[in-house]
């Protein structure tokens, strides 16, 4: 069941119960008054966050992965394995929601969506591309404004994170955790950055987050051994398991600059904290640990 706890003390505040499956994705809005949550039980719920009620359930026809608020709260991106993206408008809930299939060719999976701005909203597929669509406009072939591809060597974008540099110009990145890579992307400009190669291989798990700063950034998850543990775990009793390991990179070079032990299980989300001093890792274990950091 998806918690509520202080970042301060780690204190449990509160619990919030209702769903009947895994819970793949939770999302506080951002005024921190709502939290909508994503499930395996084909469901997406909308709760109070100060009284843990829950206030809307919009069902889904398929395991729900990954939700997200707009900026001002009145609206909730879902997506999973329908491929389907769905816009839901909280104000007006029994309201159908807006939906844009990823594509008429083929069931594409979402794996991970995010509001950039008012009327778009990023939708990261299990076919290596993320889809910018524009969900205010009625016309369905101007909906789908742009794409951007990256490697995902089957094993599709496991996760994807928005990040304001605190640099000068400001700097907008997107970080994106796909097959065996990190890679980073400037969103005004739609360009790639950079792309590492990373120890660990991104098939079922793991994900990476930028640094405030744009000078580093953190990974973690997937499996140990890089692309030669997905082509193992095809093979039966040849799986070389999963890395528990945290990692911190060099965002110019890729440059490893630690490694850091401490979870007992596959680490499956991490990210930095918005001032930089510490991050936050999930892991299977049922623990998150906090981590100091230089800023």
């Amino acid at each position: 069941m998806p918690m509520l706890r202080s970042a301060t003390t780690g204190d449990w505040i509160g619990t919030f119960s209702g769903h009947k499956g895994a819970v793949w994705s939770c999302r506080l809005d951002p005024k921190a008054l709502l939290a909508g949550t994503a499930s395996g039980d084909f469901s997406v719920r909308v709760w109070d966050a100060i009284k843990g009620q829950s206030l809307y359930v919009f069902p889904h026809k398929h395991v729900v992965k990954t939700c997200d608020w707009s900026g001002d709260s009145r609206r909730l991106a879902t997506g999973g394995h329908e491929g389907i993206l769905r816009v839901f408008d909280i104000t007006e809930p029994e309201k159908d929601p807006l939906m844009f299939v990823q594509s008429t060719k083929e069931k594409v999976s979402i794996s991970k969506c995010n509001w950039i701005d008012k009327s778009t909203v990023l939708a990261a597929g299990e076919d290596g591309t993320i889809r910018f669509w524009n969900v205010d406009e009625s016309d369905p072939t101007k909906q789908l404004v742009s794409t951007l591809s990256v490697d995902s060597d089957d094993g599709g974008i496991r996760d994807m994170e928005i990040t304001n540099l605190t640099t000068t110009p400001p700097q907008t990145v997107l970080t994106v955790a796909a097959g065996q890579n990190v890679t980073f992307f400037d969103l005004t400009t739609r360009r790639k950055i950079h792309s590492y190669k990373m120890p660990i291989h991104f098939g079922e798990e793991g994900g990476a987050s930028l640094h405030p700063s744009g000078k580093k950034f953190i990974a973690g998850g997937g499996r140990k051994g890089g692309s030669m543990a997905l082509k193992s775990s095809a093979n039966k009793g040849s799986e070389l398991g999963s890395d528990l390991k945290v990692y911190v990179f060099d965002f110019d070079t890729g440059k490893e600059l630690e490694c850091h032990k401490g979870h007992h299980g596959p680490v499956r989300c991490l990210r930095y904290h918005p001032d930089g001093k510490s991050y936050a890792t999930g892991s299977e274990d049922g623990t998150i640990r906090v981590w100091k950091t230089d800023p």
